[in-house]
């Protein structure tokens, strides 16, 4: 597998859990055993998660770095981890908060992002 498709497949699994400690907690007063939890206990609850986005993103970045012999520079990497970070976020957004919806403007938006890897990759 090359260090490109590797390192993007740590990076998804990265911002998994990173939309997870950042939103998943707002489903927890779905769940009997949060009632009684303050917000310290969910910020505990959520570094813990954060954990693993750690653990996965930095060999991403470390693999993937165009100065580790990686074949990304730093601006690429970002703006690669920026529309893994928007899709994995639309995804779980769709599946986990069904209040939610996708309108027009986030698909305009999301296209934009999709301009910026283009010019960010060009030559």
């Amino acid at each position: 597998m090359s260090k490109g498709i590797f390192s993007i497949l740590l990076l998804i699994l990265s911002n998994t859990f990173m939309t997870i400690a950042w939103y998943g907690h707002l489903k927890f007063k779905e769940f009997n055993w949060s009632a009684s939890l303050g917000l310290f206990a969910i910020i505990l609850i959520s570094w813990g998660i954060a954990f693993f986005e750690y653990i996965f993103q930095v060999p991403a970045n470390k693999i993937g770095y165009t100065g580790n012999d990686g074949p990304f520079n730093l601006w690429q990497l970002k703006v690669i981890q920026e529309v893994i970070s928007l899709t994995v976020f639309t995804v779980f957004t769709i599946t986990v908060f069904k209040t939610e919806t996708m309108r027009l403007n986030h698909i305009i938006g999301f296209g934009f992002l999709i301009l910026a890897v283009y010019f960010l990759f060009k030559k």
